[in-house]
């Protein structure tokens, strides 16, 4: 059999069309589903809030449900991320809850630190301090490091500086908050002021 290109491509035309024809003229079955439970997101409460892993402020909406953590997804309204996450942001749900592997339900993340710890100099060990403990026991030891290190001249020059005291914002924090930030530092002498959203 000597067939031609346009004779091959006519063949295959009509063949599809054949098939197609065939397909869209049969009856389907109709399948009766039960619906399923409830909307996950039903009566949820929603918050828009900015992913705390990197320096991009991608945005994401959290759900919630009388107090409890429901979903979180990309905003798609935000300017950066536009409703999408990257692996880490998509998965920042787990920092508050996971699934229990053995009864696939979701629970609090026991791993989940929700108190301040301390290691003491020489211990292997972290122990648990109150609030009021570790406000006091920083601000002792940004004291004790500023007074410590804390410059007024330089060759002559009065500098007012403290080399012993780095500030690194995070990407959470707004621009009123990094201002009041910088403020503080400026106020301790701490010339090494740098933010996560720069890099």
């Amino acid at each position: 059999m000597n067939l031609s290109r346009r004779g091959f491509f006519k063949a295959a035309g009509a063949a599809a069309a054949a098939t197609m024809a065939f397909e869209l003229s049969s009856q389907s079955e109709a399948f009766a589903v039960e619906p399923s439970s409830d909307w996950k997101l039903v009566n949820t409460e929603e918050y828009t809030n900015i992913c705390c892993y990197c320096s991009g402020g991608c945005g994401v909406i959290c759900s919630t449900r009388d107090g409890e953590l429901i979903n979180l997804e990309g905003d798609p309204d935000h300017p950066i991320n536009q409703g999408g996450l990257c692996p880490k942001g998509a998965t920042m749900f787990q920092l508050r809850n996971v699934v229990d592997p053995q009864t696939r339900e979701v629970i609090k993340n026991p791993n989940r630190k929700t108190k301040p710890l301390v290691r003491r100099p020489g211990s292997s060990a972290w122990e648990d301090i109150s609030w009021d403990d570790a406000i006091a026991e920083i601000a002792r030891w940004v004291k004790q490091t500023r007074d410590a290190t804390f410059e007024e001249t330089s060759n002559g020059v009065t500098v007012n500086r403290t080399p012993g005291i780095a500030s690194l914002g995070g990407s959470q924090q707004n621009s009123e908050e990094e201002y009041l930030i910088l403020k503080m530092m400026r106020s301790l002498g701490v010339i090494a002021v740098d933010n996560q959203a720069r890099v």
